[in-house]
C-alpha cells in the first residue's frame, strides 16, 4: 500500500516509509489517531483520494500533536496506518467523516472501526448536527482555522505551502476537539449514545450498485413497468461503463435522455438517433452497446410501479408535523441535535404504518437510543394515549390523555 507524506514538523525533505512506521507506533502507544482528507470529485466516477492528514498525540507537547500529511498521488508505505484504522483498539477520529470513511476503505482496502465523529458527536451536547470544524473549534476551544486552501486542486502537484500549510491545520485542533466533546458528553451521560451513532459511520461507502442506479433517476415514477426494466439495464450499463472510464455518469449518457431511451426503447441506431441528447459521436461510440443495454431490459420482466410508502395520504400531513413537534420538544430537553433523531421521511412511514395497522418500519428512530429517548412518547401519541398542549411557560407540554 503505497503513498507519499509530508512532515509537517519537518524542514527536510518528505517523510519516509519510517516516518509513517513511527506515526503509527506513536498512535498505538496513545490510543487513537486524528485523520483527514483532500480528495477531488470533479470529472471522475469516484473521488481521488489526494491527501491525508495524521495527528497523533505527542506527549512531550502538550495540545500540539504530531502531524503526517500522506501524499496519496504517489508510492510509498502506509501499511502500518492503514491497520490502525482497522484495529478496534484504537480510537480514529474525524470530524463530518462519513465520506473520508468510504473513500479510505476504498482507496486504502481497509476497514475503520472505533470511530469518533466530533461534528456527529458534538450534536448529542447541544451543537447542530451540521456544525462546521471550524466553527466548531471556535464555540468549544476559542480557536480560529483558516480556509483559504480548501477549494483549490488538490491533484495538482507539487501542492503548495498554503495547501499544506492549510491541511496541517484541519488536524491540528482535532484530538483537542475530540477532548472536550467527549468531556462534555460525560458530563451530560451522552456518551454512549454518540458512540452508537459513530458506529454507524463504520459501513459508510462510495460504491454504488450499478442495478439500483435507475431508482435515483428523474421521472421515474412516470415509466410504465416495461421502461422501468429498460431504464435498470441502460442505468447499470452506464454505471459500469463510468467505472471503467472513470468519469462521470452524466457524461456518459445524460439522465434526460437515458430516461427517454427507458420509455421509447429504440430498437435500432436510426430511432436513437432521433432522441434528444445523445450527441451523434454518442451514438458512434456506444450506440451499439446502448442497444445490447435495451434488449436486455425488454426480455426481463418488468418491475410494477409500487405506491409510495408512508406517502399516500394527505391526510396524514398534521399528525406528522404533530410528531415532529413533540420529538423537537424531546430533543430541547434533551439538548440533542434534532436531526440526529429523526427525519421526515421517517415520521411519513410511521404514521403511514401506525395508520394501516401495519408493523412498525424498520426506521432509525425506533431503534437504540432513539427509542429510549423518543419511542414511547411517539407510539402512545399516535395511539391516542397522549396529548400536546402550550403550557404557561409558552413551552411545548406533552400529557397522558
Amino acid at each position: 500500500m503505497r503513498a507519499q507524506t509530508v512532515r509537517r514538523d519537518s524542514t527536510g525533505p518528505l517523510a519516509t516509509s519510517e516516518d509513517i512506521a513511527a506515526t503509527a507506533a506513536a498512535a498505538r502507544a496513545s490510543g487513537r489517531i486524528g485523520i483527514d482528507t483532500e480528495f477531488m470529485s470533479e470529472g471522475r466516477y469516484r473521488a481521488l483520494l489526494c491527501l491525508v492528514q495524521i495527528a497523533v498525540d505527542d506527549g512531550a507537547k502538550a495540545n500540539k500533536p504530531r502531524i503526517d500529511l500522506i501524499d496519496s498521488l504517489d508510492r510509498i508505505d502506509v501499511t502500518p496506518v492503514a491497520q490502525l484504522l482497522a484495529d478496534p483498539a484504537i480510537e480514529v477520529v474525524l470530524h463530518a467523516g462519513r465520506q473520508d470513511i468510504a473513500i479510505l476503505r476504498r482507496a486504502w482496502n481497509t476497514e475503520i472501526t472505533n470511530i469518533f465523529d466530533t461534528q456527529l458527536a458534538a450534536g448529542f451536547v447541544g451543537a447542530s448536527a451540521q456544525t462546521g470544524y471550524g466553527n466548531l473549534l471556535g464555540t468549544m476551544l476559542g480557536r480560529r482555522v483558516g480556509k483559504t486552501a480548501s477549494y483549490t486542486r488538490w491533484d495538482a502537484r507539487p501542492l503548495s505551502d498554503e495547501q499544506l500549510s492549510y491541511a496541517a491545520e484541519d488536524v491540528a485542533h482535532l484530538l483537542e476537539l475530540a477532548d472536550e466533546v467527549q468531556r462534555r458528553l460525560r458530563e451530560t451521560g451522552r456518551e454512549a449514545w454518540a458512540r452508537e451513532e459513530c458506529r454507524r459511520l463504520e459501513i459508510a461507502t462510495d460504491e454504488r450498485d450499478p442495478y439500483s442506479a435507475w431508482e435515483r433517476l428523474p421521472r421515474i415514477g412516470q415509466l410504465d413497468s416495461r421502461a422501468r426494466a429498460v431504464a435498470r439495464e441502460v442505468a447499470a450499463w452506464r454505471e459500469r461503463t463510468a467505472a471503467d472510464e472513470d468519469r462521470p455518469v452524466g457524461s456518459v449518457l445524460a439522465d434526460p435522455a437515458l430516461v427517454e431511451v427507458a420509455k421509447r426503447h429504440p430498437s435500432n441506431l436510426s430511432a436513437l438517433e432521433n432522441i434528444r441528447g445523445i450527441h451523434p459521436s454518442g451514438i458512434r461510440r456506444r450506440g451499439a452497446t446502448i442497444l445490447d443495454a435495451i434488449a436486455v431490459g425488454m426480455k426481463a420482466r418488468p418491475i410494477p410501479r409500487e405506491e409510495p410508502r408512508g406517502r399516500s395520504d394527505p391526510e396524514d400531513a398534521p399528525l406528522i408535523v404533530l410528531a415532529e413537534a413533540l420529538l423537537r420538544a424531546r430533543a430541547l430537553e434533551a439538548g440533542l441535535a434534532y436531526e440526529l433523531i429523526t427525519s421526515r421521511s421517517e415520521l411519513e412511514l410511521i404514521v403511514a404504518a401506525a395508520r394501516r395497522g401495519e408493523r412498525e418500519p424498520d426506521v432509525r428512530t425506533l431503534e437504540g437510543w432513539r427509542s429510549e429517548l423518543v419511542g414511547a412518547d411517539l407510539r402512545e401519541l399516535l395511539a391516542g394515549r397522549r396529548a400536546i398542549s402550550v403550557g404557561p411557560n409558552r413551552r411545548l407540554t406533552v400529557s397522558d390523555r
